[in-house]
């Protein structure tokens, strides 16, 4: 139980002997990076201030402090009290912002250093697009136009291609829902004014963007929540480089009543009651009323810290300020200098890319020229080698061709000969033609004369057999009155002699009862025999003619053959 005791009380005893932590993390945000440093617990806001300084290069303290947050509300480090003693956040790292605490009232006046315009610049930027400054929507363009020639360098329309500032937050969103045009129409807008800043390093283009911003109402303004009396409607007051500024509770652009620092004898509060007492003895004391007693201490200490800065504005600058002007006027010029030079060599390198550039094409073309040329060359030797041997074949072609032509001609003269024999035979047999037309004629004629005759034949023999028949009647009447019984047997028995009368040079023979016309048979048979005689002549007359046409046309077609093989040798040639 005693050892217990004893082990107890040893404990305690170490950790009473345990030393608290000498240091504590502190992470401090600027505008565009983020420290992390080891603090001891002794250090004031001063020293934690002036480590932030120098780790971000800047001279011109005086315009900046670190800011945290308490609760609802925000407060500034004092650089004279211990920074654990003040009433900064108990995390680990505490948090600090390092922001602009106070602005000038002329930027290129006033602004030294260029890290110093550079985290101005950043800072009026965020509060411009977070709506913490108002802007019109004209403004904003022409302001973000500067902010992209500070971004990017000067335009380039080969590099910056149509959606290029895509990703970038350039306009408060008021504006943007202000009018109804689309992302693309609104850097088409900004491309416009942003093409016009072309040559202007990125530290002028801050300055042009902070000239343009401190012209506007909100520009550089603290705004706190104030009463006139403690029952009066709220008001608005502004601290700014100026004084101090009081708005009603809707606007933050026009001040109802402004109280210039050159016309302000004192400041002070009490608890919750702030009174302004003007130099101007004849004038009212103002007195106001804040929620906080923590806000009257902030609306305090900026308003001596924007007095005395509108009080050192007016006096000559200590010597630290003018070496820093004088190096900094000294850093300008050379760094004008460096950029001229920069320019001279850009503008050098851009004319000796461009004659690079224009000899490497030249090169491409004189190579695509010597390849083209080779080319040529070893189409023009196929070429040549092709035509040699064309010429050879022409040659032997034209050899051929030649006999083919004497051969040819040979034909056509044979076809010639061929053909005069042709005609004449041509001419001999329409004249045998005309003949046999002339023959058929006159057959045609006698034929006709033939007929007449035949008609009157006719007619004789129709008389003969008429008078054969009366003759006959008349014999027959002789023969009963004379000697009926003898001609009865006669007749009967046997024949008679043969009795003929001679009647128009006709024969009858009455026992036989036939009749004979030999003169009327003979020229009969003679115009029949004659007439066939004619038709097989006719016959042989046409068959004659068709056949020595049909050997004209092969031979002209035999022609045309020779003729057409002779062209088509000749144009091969």
């Amino acid at each position: 139980m005693s050892g217990q005791l004893r082990h107890a009380s040893k404990m305690s005893i170490l950790g009473l002997k345990k030393k608290q932590p000498k240091t504590f993390k502190v992470k401090v945000i600027t505008m565009d990076a983020e420290m992390e440093f080891s603090c001891e617990v002794k250090w004031k806001g001063k020293d934690l201030f002036d480590l932030v300084c120098r780790t971000v290069g800047l001279r011109e303290t005086w315009f900046f402090g670190l800011r945290y947050t308490v609760k609802d509300t925000y407060a500034w480090l004092k650089p004279e009290k211990r920074v654990l003693d003040q009433e900064v956040p108990k995390d680990s790292p505490i948090t600090f912002h390092f922001l602009a605490k106070f602005f000038p009232e002329k930027v290129e006046e006033e602004l030294v250093q260029e890290i110093t315009q550079h985290l101005f610049f950043l800072q009026v930027k965020k509060q411009i697009l977070d709506e913490e400054i108002f802007c019109s929507p004209e403004a904003s363009v022409l302001l973000a136009s500067y902010a992209v020639q500070a971004k990017y360098g000067d335009y380039d329309p080969n590099f910056h291609k149509p959606g290029f500032l895509a990703q970038d937050e350039l306009l408060p969103k008021r504006v943007l829902m202000q009018y109804q045009m689309t992302p693309d129409m609104w850097e088409e807008k900004i491309t416009a004014w942003y093409a016009e800043h072309r040559g202007i390093a990125r530290d002028e283009a801050e300055m042009d963007y902070l000239k343009i911003a401190q012209d506007l109402e909100m520009y550089g303004v603290s705004y706190f929540s104030i009463t006139q009396n403690k029952r009066d409607t709220d008001l608005q007051l502004g601290v700014d480089a100026q004084g101090l500024h009081i708005y009603s509770p809707n606007s933050k652009l026009n001040p109802n009543k402004s109280f210039p620092w050159s016309g302000i004898r004192n400041i002070s509060y009490s608890e919750k009651e702030f009174t302004i007492k003007p130099l101007d003895k004849k004038k009212d004391v103002f007195k106001f009323y804040s929620s906080q007693l923590r806000v009257n201490k902030l609306i305090l200490q900026l308003c001596i810290g924007n007095h005395d800065l509108f009080m050192r504005r007016r006096k000559v600058d200590s010597i630290e300020v003018q070496q820093m002007k004088a190096q900094a006027k000294e850093e300008k010029a050379r760094k004008k200098v460096e950029r001229q030079i920069l320019a001279r060599e850009k503008q050098m390198r851009e004319e000796a890319e461009r004659a690079k550039e224009e000899m490497e094409r030249r090169l491409f073309q004189l190579q695509d020229e010597a390849r083209l040329a080779n080319e040529a060359l070893i189409r023009s030797e196929e070429t040549a080698d092709l035509l040699a041997e064309k010429a050879q074949i022409a040659e032997e072609e034209a050899k051929l061709l030649a006999h083919k032509a004497a051969e040819a001609e040979q034909e056509r003269q044979r076809l010639e000969v061929t053909a005069l024999k042709t005609k004449e035979e041509k001419r001999l047999m329409e004249q045998k033609m005309r003949e046999a037309e002339q023959l058929a004629v006159k057959l045609v004629e006698q034929s006709e004369r033939r007929s007449k005759e035949a008609d009157h034949l006719k007619q004789d023999l129709t008389e003969a057999k008429d008078a054969e028949r009366r003759a006959k009647q008349k014999l027959l009447e002789i023969t009963k009155t004379t000697y009926p019984v003898e001609m009865t047997i006669i007749l009967t028995k046997t024949p008679l002699p043969s009795v003929s009368f001679l009647f128009h040079h006709t024969t009858f023979t009455l026992p036989s009862t036939h009749l004979t016309f030999p003169h009327l048979h003979c020229p009969r048979l003679e115009y029949m025999e004659k007439s066939k005689h004619l038709q097989d002549q006719l016959k042989e007359l046409k068959s004659e003619i068709e056949s020595l046409k049909l050997e004209e046309q092969q031979q002209q077609a035999a022609i045309i053959v020779n003729r057409n093989n002779t062209q088509y040798d000749l144009h091969n040639t």
